[in-house]
């Protein structure tokens, strides 16, 4: 018997270390990690210990007798990633720790650390920190929840995702961590006041800000930013009151990524099965009315160059009621593509993505079912509409034969119906006051986690990011996994090796300065409060929990 990573796998690759016969790849230090949808068992390596599934803070690791029948289809796509990842095999039967090397701290000197942002990185960052004797940590957050994206982005009808939430938690219990939340940096606390009280000062506060299309009626009322819909969803305070018209027929998600797939799977989820998982209360009622029947996802390349992963489409086209809608006709290859996928050298994720498409596109719509129908090598041209969004003029688009798979636009013009439109073509992040930004990449510059004058200029000491505004904005929680603790390693090293300077103010002043300022700072013990209250409201109604999704709500909550 063999065991299996299956939908949900986050790439935190804490089973990496855990398997003792490294039977799991890619590792953080292969190559294509930093690419990887998800991370493979080797079906001829695994000795079936059982080691990686008490790791896997997501549960998605089972023995392969455990699975359903949507579950075995992850058996042959473990198995198919050995077919072509020559290093992976190579590294069968080497246990060595893919964890790096790590500077050691003196117990006779504290680090007193500030990680601004409590999203994946700034945890991730945090637990390498808290590992070694003599560190503190103080973590900040605009919100009074903590999280980030694990709470306000994923989709509430991926659960298992949210599990990690249980290793943030184990961190969070550390004596030598405290939460700062509900603390905006630059309003309720400034830059200098933390680094005059704290060695380091890490930010990880994400990439927050939609990229945009760049084309005539994108301001349109209908046309939205697939962002502003994912955080109304998931019950984040700053969207809590929008409003969508949902009265329409047709939606149209420009972009293929997973997030795309994401807010079109909401749209066309039957209400019951969403009203069983912590949905925001408001989107839920809204769902319930939608008059929403199709959603075009439209992509500027083709299948082999589709953003999305592999597991997010096969969790869209076994919606019940919904048929995934592929023309054969736009399912081409690049001449690249097309050459490696009949000679069978193509890179095994994307044969698989090919070939999942196929199927589907074989498939005989159903009478009555919603409609998912995903366009290739279309680019949107202009958003119509007089009020209010009333179609999205495309260009059809071919490959230019680069064996990159690049493509230029025909004369091939096409107009699709629809009253709402969402752009999900990427994140970017916003500069952060007092450090230097570099807006053609829109991130903070710095040299592994070191924030520097200007891009290749000077360290400028103590002061560092992670995650998103750190690299931008690609990759899930495996990589801010892997760039919080690289972060943390710089951190710790400039502190083992004198570069940090000792606070010249006591930390202990802060939640006064920040009352003086009109702040109300939620500690520990508030956000259990919070959480006690969301779980308790949840458990009341077969939900995981029912948040709260108004400020001043979450305040009364933590103050209980």
């Amino acid at each position: 018997m063999v065991h299996v990573i299956t939908q949900s796998c986050c790439n935190d690759a804490g089973c990496v270390t855990a398997c003792p016969a490294n039977a799991i790849h890619p590792t953080p230090d292969e190559p294509g990690f930093a690419t990887a949808e998800m991370l493979y068992i080797d079906p001829s390596t695994c000795i079936d210990c059982g080691a990686c599934i008490d790791e896997c803070p997501v549960d998605a690791i089972s023995p392969e007798t455990e699975l359903d029948a949507k579950g075995e289809r992850y058996l042959a796509i473990n198995a198919a990633y050995y077919t072509d990842h020559p290093s992976a095999a190579d590294a069968r039967g080497s246990a060595e720790s893919s964890e790096p090397s790590m500077a050691k701290t003196s117990p006779e000197r504290t680090l007193r650390v500030a990680i601004v942002g409590a999203g994946p990185a700034g945890f991730y960052a945090a637990e390498e920190l808290l590992r070694h004797p003599g560190v503190e940590v103080d973590m900040f957050d605009r919100l009074p929840t903590p999280y980030g994206l694990v709470r306000a982005g994923v989709a509430p009808d991926h659960p298992s995702t949210k599990g990690v939430e249980r290793a943030f938690a184990s961190i969070a219990a550390s004596k030598s961590f405290r939460y700062l939340l509900n603390v905006e940096v630059g309003k309720h606390v400034m830059h200098a006041d933390l680094t005059s009280r704290y060695s380091a000062v890490i930010y990880s506060s994400g990439a927050s800000t939609d990229n945009r299309l760049g084309i005539s009626g994108e301001d349109l009322t209908g046309s939205i930013p697939a962002t502003e819909f994912v955080a109304w969803y998931n019950g984040h305070p700053d969207n809590a009151d929008d409003t969508f018209d949902l009265s329409v027929h047709t939606a149209v998600v420009v972009g293929n990524g997973n997030v795309a797939l994401d807010v079109a799977r909401i749209l066309v989820t039957d209400v019951k099965a969403l009203a069983k998982t912590d949905i925001a209360d408001h989107a839920l009622a809204a769902l319930a009315e939608s008059r929403v029947r199709e959603v075009q996802i439209v992509g500027r390349r083709g299948i082999a160059q589709a953003a999305y992963t592999n597991s997010e489409f096969l969790a869209l086209s076994d919606l019940p009621g919904v048929d995934v809608v592929i023309d054969p006709s736009e399912l081409t290859l690049d001449p690249s593509t097309a050459a490696a996928f009949d000679d069978r050298t193509l890179d095994s994720t994307i044969m698989t993505k090919i070939s999942l498409a196929r199927a589907v596109a074989g498939r005989r719509p159903t009478a009555g079912n919603k409609r998912v129908v995903f366009r290739y090598l279309l680019s949107p041209t202009e958003i119509r509409g007089a009020n209010g969004v009333s179609a999205l003029a495309c260009v059809r688009n071919e490959f230019t034969g680069s064996p990159s798979g690049s493509v230029t636009s025909t004369d091939d013009l096409s107009v699709v119906d629809c009253g709402l439109v969402m752009r999900a073509i990427g994140y970017r992040g916003r500069p952060i006051d007092c450090l230097p930004f570099d807006a053609s990449r829109s991130v903070v510059p710095n040299d592994r986690g070191r924030v520097l004058s200007e891009p290749a200029g000077e360290t400028i000491a103590g002061v560092y990011v992670a995650g998103w505004i750190k690299r931008g904005a690609s990759g899930g929680i495996g990589m801010n996994k892997r760039c919080g603790q690289e972060t943390a390693t710089s951190v710790l090293t400039d502190f083992a090796n004198d570069r940090l300077t000792m606070p010249t103010t006591s930390h202990h002043d802060l939640e006064e300065l920040i009352a003086a300022r009109g702040g109300t700072p939620v500690g520990s013990l508030g956000w259990l409060n919070i959480d006690r209250a969301e779980r308790t409201a949840g458990a009341r109604r077969g939900r995981r929990r029912v948040k709260i999704v108004r400020t001043d709500d979450l305040l009364r909550a933590a103050a209980r």
